[in-house]
């Protein structure tokens, strides 16, 4: 039995499953704050408060969130779609010319989002080309919005 699975064939099949898109910001071990844009998130325990989410290991940032102790989950909400691809783009300094808020460990907060979550890291698990940050949740803020989704290669609301 050929249990080979192609990989655009898997991309496809899912994104048939609608997710929320977030914006994830950590400080590197230089202390420069650093983001990307995920569709990984999820809810793993209320008690004890634990969200997981993943990062790819190709990726430039991948060093600096695997090293971070903390980070904060940013949900975005509808009409947000121009800061989930900004986030999302490959450039050196993503925080050129924004306004952050200051979180736990000095986490740079953005300003605007329906959902924050700041986390300390309690474990890296190993997920084949990505990997799985699994944060004990120690803060939160929550400003009820329709969200921002992810269908099917495209945003909806």
């Amino acid at each position: 039995m050929n249990t080979a699975i192609d990989a655009n064939r898997l991309r496809d099949a899912l994104g048939a499953y609608a997710t929320g898109v977030a914006v994830v910001t950590a400080r590197a071990s230089d202390g420069s704050p650093v983001a990307m844009t995920v569709n990984s998130f999820t809810t793993v325990s209320l008690e004890p408060p634990l969200v997981l989410w993943s990062v790819q290991r190709d990726i430039g940032p991948f060093d600096a969130f695997n090293t971070a102790d903390a980070y904060a989950v940013h949900v975005l909400h509808a009409g947000q779609e121009d800061v989930a691809m900004y986030f999302a783009q490959d450039i050196r300094d993503k925080f050129e010319g924004l306004d952050l808020d200051q979180g736990i460990d000095d986490l740079p907060l953005l300003r605007d989002y329906t959902a924050c979550f700041q986390c300390r890291v309690e474990q890296r698990l190993d997920g084949g080309d990505h990997v799985m940050l699994l944060g004990r949740v120690l803060a939160l803020d929550h400003r009820p919005a329709d969200p921002l989704i992810f269908h099917a290669g495209g945003f909806r609301q």
